[in-house]
């Protein structure tokens, strides 16, 4: 059974940075490779993507309103994902939350939710202006 949690959330004023944290354990049958991304969920919105890195660490992609802003990185010798998050603004406030794509390509980046199977609980990120 695999188990994302996320953590680093908190409350903000815009400019400053935080640093979210997503750890995997567990595992899903025999694939021990996966891609992982980070998505938020604002209020009355839908889910969207953020970002996401690909197993190795070397693909990247990025939603156009955090390019430049934003980035993630992991360590898979911790089994640990983050999200470093920098000039946050009012608009980045939401629930951000972990997922891993452990059925498809371990070395494709999708922005869909539905090609994402395992997700964590969310941590609450609020940017005050």
């Amino acid at each position: 059974q695999v188990q994302l949690v996320e953590s680093g959330g908190g409350l903000v004023q815009a400019g400053d940075s935080l640093r979210l944290s997503c750890v995997v354990s567990g595992r899903a049958f025999s694939n021990d490779k996966y891609a992982m991304g980070w998505f938020r969920q604002a209020p009355g919105k839908e889910r969207e993507f953020v970002a996401g890195v690909s197993w190795s660490g070397t693909i990247f992609d990025y939603a156009d309103s955090v390019k430049d802003r934003f980035a993630i990185s992991r360590d898979n010798a911790k089994n640990t994902v983050y999200l470093q998050m920098n000039s946050l603004k009012p608009e980045d406030t939401a629930v951000y939350s972990c997922a891993q794509s452990w059925q498809r390509s371990p070395w494709i980046v999708s922005k869909r939710p539905d090609d994402y199977d395992s997700w964590g609980q969310g941590t609450q990120v609020t940017v005050s202006s």
